[in-house]
């Protein structure tokens, strides 16, 4: 590991994460426990050297761990660990400082653990006082469920057992219902979501008007 050589903690933490690819790598785990090659597939312009290195990288600094899962899965899956979790507030600061850069360019590709990061970002606690509901958002590579309980969220990567409310659509349209206006009607229309239960009333919970 490279190392500023600075008795900074900050740039302890730049030592640790700070390598390309590393912070991505702890926001596609964010939601849960990933193989190898899906991480891939969700960083698509790493090479897999690369990923690998990065990953040895972060399990030694005791950022991520390797996990055997018992059969009939019998794959191994990478995780944060506890520590490795507190990262998420950062991440979630960086991506709300990065949308506000002048040399920001919409319109690149967008993996599903950057659109749930960006929609718990988004997520207004003031419209969700009181409610409670299970949500589960389907991607083409993937599922999670999401827990609305009294002004909290919890999101998680998986689907879940019994929701309220079910949205069938990709990162990039679901990043516009949220954020450019784009409503539920004009998805639907375009074939470019479905919807089981009151889409409508959920979305309105991350400050979106539908």
């Amino acid at each position: 590991m490279r190392t500023y050589a600075d008795g900074c903690t900050s740039a302890h933490a730049l030592d640790v994460v700070g390598e390309r690819w590393a912070l991505l790598i702890v926001r596609d785990l964010l939601f849960g426990p990933k193989r190898f090659g899906d991480l891939h597939a969700g960083l698509p312009q790493s090479s897999p050297n690369v990923l690998t290195q990065r990953l040895r990288e972060l399990e030694e600094a005791g950022v991520v761990r390797r996990r055997r899962l018992p059969p009939p899965a019998s794959a191994n899956v990478y995780e944060l660990t506890e520590w490795g979790a507190d990262l998420e507030p950062i991440l979630m600061g960086l991506q709300r400082w990065g949308a506000g850069s002048p040399s920001f360019s919409p319109g690149s590709p967008v993996g599903c653990d950057a659109a749930m990061l960006a929609l718990k970002n988004f997520f207004n606690p003031d419209a969700a006082r009181g409610a409670h509901l299970v949500a589960e958002i389907r991607f083409a590579a993937g599922a999670f469920r999401l827990s609305v309980d009294d002004g909290t969220i919890d999101i998680a990567r998986g689907a879940a057992r019994e929701a309220d409310i079910v949205l069938d659509t990709d990162p990039a349209t679901l990043e516009e219902l949220v954020f450019t206006g784009l409503t539920v009607d004009e998805a639907q229309r375009a074939g470019r979501l479905r919807v089981e239960g009151a889409a409508v009333a959920f979305l309105r919970l991350f400050g979106a008007s539908h």
